[in-house]
């Protein structure tokens, strides 16, 4: 990035120079053209460093972690340059699935049974060849979980994978019920409030390797449901450290900026057809305990919500589930390190709500906040196709913690 930095910066000293040359030589000549153009690229770049490019804010609860950080995970001290035609939230948003790869990625799946009957679908990447960690008993465990309507083949799972194999880690992906091919057995899907299929899964994953070092990442979605697990155990859990990224602090805030009409056409009613064509395929299974028919015409997440979500798991209105899934109000209680990574200008979490306040009143949390980057964007670099600034993040902090996790001290 550094390197980036200068080439603008002598792209800008270079454009100044041959502006100022055309202006004297030749205003009234066929070089006015490229003159104007240049000069606006050299507007542009000021504008890019002065104003885009920045260092995140680092909010933390205590010393010993912010310490912990700057020393290990440099990258949430590092000033992020937002990919430099698309810094936008909305098309950092709308790219990063079309422009990043999808690392092939071979998986292990298995179906492991609930205690109501059912069945949670998980993609294992056991990195069999890691020269780092040849002990399988011993090799780091990283549990990953999609957002809303994400599995396993997501690109930002795919990366994080493909991050881990460097580190030598192994990698499990909890898909939740109903969403990756799997049948469901029980008229029952997931929110991001009920923590109970979570619980099952880590102590699943911790009974097959007790001895290993063992973290979680969540994303969107999944970073509100690891947050709501951890605000509900506090520190009574196998996980060592945890990363959540995109996070949804508040759902009545996320739904009203959803809920605008441009957020609304982009992204709203896209994601209300994905929870509906995920549960339309199990219909047979909830048509005795809920109106499908009415839930297939909903128009946007709350309403599906209301409609659907909140009636599976016995709310009594909208307004007490969202209050339930929503993850600032357990924050004070999380015991583990976490680092939360958001964006100031994601349309799905208004900066407005995020928890700055209660962050700064528990020394296991790290918020890491850009100024720009989206919903789980992050896209940084000229064609940032292979690495965004979130994969560096995940990538840093996770080894940090599993190389030096015992420096972190919050007493």
């Amino acid at each position: 990035m550094q390197r980036l930095v200068m080439d603008l910066r002598m792209l800008s000293r270079d454009l100044s120079l041959y502006l100022e040359h055309q202006v004297r030589v030749g205003f009234f000549g066929s070089g006015v053209g490229l003159s104007l153009i240049l000069g606006f690229s050299v507007a542009y770049a000021c504008y890019y460093l002065s104003s885009i490019a920045k260092k995140p804010q680092l909010v933390t609860g205590g010393e010993s972690f912010s310490r912990f950080l700057q020393d290990h995970c440099p990258v949430v001290t590092e000033t992020y340059y937002p990919t430099v035609w698309c810094w936008e939230s909305r098309g950092q948003t709308l790219l990063r699935p079309f422009i990043t790869s999808k690392p092939p990625v071979q998986y292990r799946n298995e179906l492991i049974k609930t205690a109501d009957g059912g069945q949670i679908s998980l993609d294992w990447f056991d990195n069999d060849n890691s020269k780092c960690y040849m002990d399988a008993n011993a090799r780091p465990t990283i549990l990953l979980l999609p957002g809303l309507t994400g599995t396993s083949k997501e690109s930002y799972i795919l990366h994080m994978i493909h991050l881990s194999e460097e580190l030598g880690y192994r990698c499990v992906v909890f898909n939740n019920r109903g969403v990756s091919g799997e049948n469901l057995l029980t008229p029952r899907t997931y929110c991001c409030a009920n923590t109970e299929d979570l619980e099952t899964v880590i102590h699943h994953v911790h009974s097959l390797f007790p001895s290993a070092p063992f973290l979680a990442a969540g994303v969107s979605m999944g970073g509100m449901l690891l947050l709501n697990y951890l605000g509900k155990i506090g520190s009574k859990t196998p996980l060592m450290a945890a990363a959540t990224f995109s996070v949804g602090w508040n759902t009545f805030a996320c739904s009203e900026s959803l809920e605008k009409p441009l957020n609304w056409l982009l992204f709203n009613y896209y994601l209300t057809t994905c929870l509906q064509s995920s549960v339309n395929k199990h219909r047979h299974m909830f048509v005795k305990q809920i109106d499908m028919d009415h839930v297939m015409k909903a128009k946007s997440i709350r309403e599906f919500d209301k409609r659907f979500t909140s009636v599976m798991f016995g709310y009594q209105t909208i307004d007490d589930y969202y209050t339930d899934a929503s993850p600032n109000h357990r924050l004070k209680s999380v015991g583990i390190p976490v680092l939360c990574l958001n964006s100031v200008d994601d349309v799905f979490s208004p900066s407005h709500a995020i928890p700055i306040e209660t962050a700064k009143q528990n020394p296991n949390v790290a918020l890491v906040l850009t100024s720009y980057g989206g919903h789980i964007g992050f896209l940084e670099g000229i064609w940032p196709r292979q690495s965004t600034y979130m994969d560096r993040v995940f990538k840093q902090f996770v080894q940090a913690v599993v190389e030096h996790g015992h420096e972190i001290s919050n007493k």
